[in-house]
C-alpha cells in the first residue's frame, strides 16, 4: 500500500474511533439522566474548568498561528509505520476507555459527583489504573497525534495533560471525602494515570534503598 493510502486508511480508522467514543458518551449520558442514581454531592468548580477549556483553546490557536508552517513541517513524520503505529494505539485505548466506561455504569457522570449507593471501584479497569477513562483518553491523544504525523497536532498533547490534571485533582478529592478510608489504601496500591507506574516506582524506590545502604560514593 502507498504511503497516501495508509495516510488514508489510519484517518479513516482515527475518525472512526473518535466517533465511536462520541456515541458511546452520548447513549450513556441520556440513559444516566433517564434511567440513572440521583446525585447526592458534587465538586464545585465546573465553572472553573470551563474557563481553562476556553483559555486553553485560545493559547492553543495562538501558538498555531504564531508558530511559522516551516517549523511544523520539521516536526512532521511521514512515515507511514508511525501512523499505523499510532491507529493501534488509537485502538487499544478507545476499547479500553469503554471498557472503563461500561465497568462504571450509572455512576459515571460528565461531572465529579456522588450518587446514591456510590461505591469506590477498584476491579477490572479500576484495577490498572484509578482513572481508566482519562488513561484511555490520553492513550487517544497520543495515538491521534501520531497518525496525523505530528506536526501541528502536537498542540493538542499539552493541552490535553492540564485539562486531565485538574479533572484528576477534582475527583481525587472528592473520591477521598467520600471514601475516607479506603481510598487511600487504593490510591497506594494503583497508579493514578499510567498503567505499571506504581510497580516502576517500587523497583526504583527498592533501589535507591540498596544504594542508601551500600553507601553510595558521588559526595564530594
Amino acid at each position: 500500500m502507498t504511503s497516501s493510502g495508509v495516510q488514508a486508511l489510519t484517518a479513516a480508522g482515527a475518525a472512526t474511533c473518535w466517533a465511536v467514543l462520541v456515541l458511546a458518551w452520548v447513549a450513556g449520558a441520556v440513559y444516566n439522566a433517564l434511567r440513572g442514581p440521583k446525585e447526592v454531592r458534587r465538586q464545585p468548580g465546573s465553572a472553573v474548568f470551563a474557563g481553562v477549556v476556553l483559555v486553553s483553546v485560545i493559547v492553543a490557536s495562538a501558538v498555531l498561528r504564531a508558530v511559522p508552517d516551516s517549523s511544523w513541517r520539521a516536526l512532521t513524520v511521514e512515515s507511514p509505520w508511525v501512523r499505523v503505529l499510532g491507529l493501534a494505539l488509537l485502538s487499544g485505548s478507545t476499547a479500553f476507555a469503554l471498557w472503563a466506561r461500561a465497568a462504571l455504569g450509572t455512576m459515571w457522570s460528565l461531572a465529579p459527583v456522588i450518587k446514591h449507593h456510590h461505591q469506590l471501584r477498584t476491579d477490572g479497569p479500576y484495577g490498572v489504573t484509578r482513572h481508566p477513562i482519562y488513561t484511555g483518553l490520553l492513550g487517544m491523544l497520543v495515538g491521534t497525534i501520531l497518525v496525523a504525523g505530528l506536526g501541528r497536532s502536537l498542540v493538542i498533547l499539552p493541552v490535553g495533560l492540564v485539562l486531565f490534571e485538574i479533572k484528576l485533582r477534582e475527583e481525587e478529592r472528592l473520591l477521598l471525602a467520600t471514601f475516607p478510608d479506603d481510598y487511600p489504601r487504593y490510591r497506594k496500591r494503583v497508579p493514578q494515570l499510567v498503567p505499571g507506574l506504581r510497580r516502576l516506582h517500587r523497583v526504583d524506590t527498592t533501589g535507591d534503598s540498596h544504594r542508601r545502604k551500600a553507601g553510595g560514593g558521588e559526595g564530594i
